[in-house]
């Protein structure tokens, strides 16, 4: 069975006739063409990467906290720490430079090419824009930025990452 959405978006047959499960293929030519919904559906898949990211930033200092407690080895793998230090890195730059994420530009951008002004898709993109976005003087998120960034580099002290193999680097 097939079902005709849009022009180019173009449904796959379902699976069984038991499956109630549709799949929809979004083709180039509906991107291009600057399809509404294509625009909505990238935005929201933008503020979920926002939100994984912030997850990881806010996450990752409780982790390395916690897990060094627990005695949790691999929260002080240094591909798992240099990761979490780039991450906070950027945002206290982006912040003390008075830049713009680049995530929120895009997404703003996608918004307003689905002319889209609110977030109306639905309950958990609402709540994710609530979490993300504040209306406060840039001050307050330099200040609270370069906070959690100094936090994350007394961890980084604290519980000093560990090398390749599970051991503490020392400079013997």
């Amino acid at each position: 069975m097939q079902v005709a959405l849009k022009p180019d978006l173009k449904p796959s047959p379902m699976r069984s006739s038991s499956d109630s499960t549709l799949k929809i293929e979004i083709t180039p030519q509906a991107f291009l063409r600057g399809d509404v919904m294509t625009y909505q559906m990238l935005a929201a898949a933008v503020l979920i990467l926002h939100a994984a990211i912030v997850v990881f930033v806010v996450g990752g200092l409780v982790l390395v906290v916690v897990g060094n407690a627990r005695r949790w080895h691999w929260v002080n793998h240094l591909w798992f720490r240099l990761a979490h230090l780039g991450a906070i890195a950027v945002v206290v730059a982006e912040a003390g430079l008075g830049v713009t994420c680049p995530l929120t530009s895009l997404e703003t951008w996608l918004r307003a090419e689905a002319h889209a002004t609110t977030y109306s898709g639905g309950f958990i993109e609402y709540w994710l824009q609530r979490l993300l976005y504040y209306d406060a003087p840039a001050w307050v998120f330099v200040v609270a930025y370069s906070g959690f960034g100094l936090l994350v580099v007394a961890a980084w002290w604290y519980f000093p990452p560990t090398g390749r193999h599970g051991s503490r680097k020392t400079d013997a």
